[in-house]
C-alpha cells in the first residue's frame, strides 16, 4: 500500500506521524512510504534518515496525498484542504471531529474518506494507546511550563511551586484524574508541590491515591468543592475529556473571582473545546493572556515542545494501527481491531459514530467489529 507522511502545518507543532525506523517497518513488510520534504526535521529526522529507511521524499503536500492511499498525519488536514482528500482514502490524524463547525463537518463527510481520529481508538477496557501517550507528556510538560509560566518574568505571580526550606511550595489544583492528571500530578509531587486533584468519578480518586505517592489531596469534583480548591490554588491544571465528545466546561467565568490575582490557569482540554469557559488557543511564544485578573494558558499542542520524544511515543502508539490497515485493507482491519473501529469517525463518508451523529444530527452505521 501507498502510504503518505505530510510535514505539519499547524502553528508551531513539531511533530511527525511516524520516526524513520516506524517508516522502516513498513517498507520492509513491502509498503511504499511517501514522507514531504522535511516533514520530521523539527523532531530532529531529517530526509536523509527516511530515505536510508527505504522513504520516497515528495517536494509538496499535494503529492503525499495524492500518492497515500493511507495517509498518517499528527493533526488532521484543515477544511481548506479538504478538496485534496481523495475518494476511499484513510487519514489518520488528530481529527477531534466533536469540536468542529457543522459545515466542516459535512464537506468532510462529502469526500466520501475514512476518518481515523487517533486520539479516538480504544480498546475494550478503556486504554487509548495514542491518546494516553500524549497525555502522559502532556502532564509531565504542563507542570514544567506551568512553573516557569508562574515566574515574574512571565507575568505570574512569583511562586516557586516546590517552595525551599522555610518557604511553602504552591498549591497545584489538578481537574481531572485520568491519565493526563495523574502525570502532572506525579510530577508536581516530584517537585514538592502542594496538590490537590480533583475528578467526578470516586473510582479515578481511589485509583489515582493507590497510584500516586503520598501527599496528594483529592476531592470530589462537586461545585463547591471546585469552588473552594480555585480560592487557594496557586497554578490550576484544567484536565477533564469525555471520550468523542467535546470537553465539558467545569470553570465558568464567574468562578474566576473566587481566585487569587494572577493565578496561572492552564487548559489541557482546549484540543476538544476547552474546560474553562474563558479559553482560547494560544501558543508557546505567546501563552498566556488574561480575563478578569487570571491568567490564562492554553496551548492544544503541547506535548510538540518535546518534537522528537513525542513523535518517537506517537510512533509505538499508532504503528500497530497503520500495519493493520496496509497489510490487511481498511475493511479487515476494521473488522479484525475493534479499538480501530471505535476510533473511526467516518467510513467512506458514513458517520460511523454515535456520539458524532448525535452532534450534528445525522444518521449512523455501527461498524460490524461493534455490533456485538
Amino acid at each position: 500500500m501507498d502510504i503518505g507522511i505530510p510535514r505539519e502545518r499547524r502553528l508551531r507543532e513539531h511533530r511527525v506521524a511516524l520516526t524513520p525506523s516506524g517508516v522502516r517497518t513498513l517498507v520492509q513488510k513491502g509498503h511504499r512510504v511517501w514522507v514531504e520534504s522535511e516533514a520530521g526535521l523539527s523532531a530532529g529526522h531529517p530526509n536523509a534518515e527516511y530515505e536510508a529507511a527505504g522513504a520516497q521524499v515528495a517536494y509538496s503536500r499535494h503529492e503525499v496525498f495524492a500518492r497515500g492511499a493511507l495517509v498518517a498525519t499528527v493533526y488532521a488536514p484543515d477544511p481548506s484542504e479538504y478538496e485534496m482528500l481523495e475518494r476511499d482514502q484513510v487519514v489518520f490524524g488528530f481529527w477531534g471531529l466533536p469540536a468542529t463547525r457543522p459545515e466542516d463537518f459535512h464537506a468532510l463527510a462529502a469526500r466520501e474518506v475514512t476518518a481515523i481520529g487517533i486520539e479516538a481508538i480504544e480498546d475494550d477496557a478503556g486504554h487509548a494507546p495514542v491518546r494516553h501517550s500524549m497525555a502522559e507528556i502532556a502532564g509531565s510538560l504542563a507542570v514544567i511550563v506551568g512553573s516557569g509560566l508562574l515566574l515574574n518574568e512571565f507575568g505570574g505571580k512569583g511562586i516557586l511551586l516546590g517552595g525551599v526550606p522555610g518557604v511553602p511550595p504552591g498549591n497545584l489544583v489538578i481537574l481531572g484524574a485520568g491519565v493526563l492528571g495523574r502525570a502532572a500530578a506525579r510530577a508536581a509531587t516530584g517537585l514538592g508541590a502542594q496538590v490537590t486533584l480533583l475528578d467526578q468519578s470516586i473510582g479515578q480518586l481511589r485509583a489515582a491515591s493507590r497510584e500516586l505517592p503520598g501527599g496528594v489531596t483529592t476531592m470530589l469534583a462537586t461545585s463547591p468543592n471546585v469552588e473552594k480548591a480555585l480560592s487557594f490554588a496557586d497554578l490550576v491544571l484544567g484536565a477533564v475529556a469525555v471520550r468523542g465528545q467535546r470537553a465539558p466546561i467545569v470553570v465558568t467565568r464567574s468562578m474566576l473571582k473566587v481566585m487569587k490575582p494572577r493565578t496561572l490557569v492552564m487548559d489541557l482540554a482546549i484540543d476538544m473545546g476547552g474546560c474553562f469557559e474563558t479559553s482560547r488557543p494560544t501558543h508557546l511564544s505567546s501563552p498566556t493572556y488574561e480575563v478578569d485578573g487570571i491568567l490564562h494558558a492554553c496551548i492544544p499542542n503541547l506535548p510538540s515542545a518535546v518534537a522528537r520524544a513525542s513523535t518517537q511515543a506517537l510512533t509505538n502508539a499508532l504503528l500497530p494501527y497503520l500495519s493493520a490497515v496496509a497489510d490487511q485493507g481498511i475493511d479487515v482491519a476494521l473488522r479484525c481491531h475493534r479499538e480501530l473501529a471505535r476510533g473511526t469517525y467516518l467510513y467512506r463518508g458514513r458517520c460511523a459514530s454515535e456520539m458524532l451523529a448525535r452532534t450534528f444530527g445525522v444518521d449512523w452505521w455501527r461498524l460490524p467489529a461493534l455490533e456485538d
